[in-house]
């Protein structure tokens, strides 16, 4: 499994992987401004709003 992770972050960190990465970033923000995806986005929020508590757990 370190051999995908690793392969990855060498990935993210190359020019090509930098590049990607703005460019996915670029595209999620573009679809975040569009008004229907924002509905959407809040629909799935609110469906999903009581779930977990977003920390570790106890132990």
């Amino acid at each position: 499994m370190a051999g995908i992770l690793d392969k990855l972050t060498r990935f993210a960190r190359s020019p090509q992987g930098q590049r990607a990465i703005s460019t996915a970033t670029r595209k999620a923000q573009e679809m975040a401004r569009d008004p229907k995806n924002r509905s959407k986005i809040e629909q799935l929020r609110s469906r999903l709003g009581g779930r977990g508590s977003g920390g570790t757990t106890p132990r």
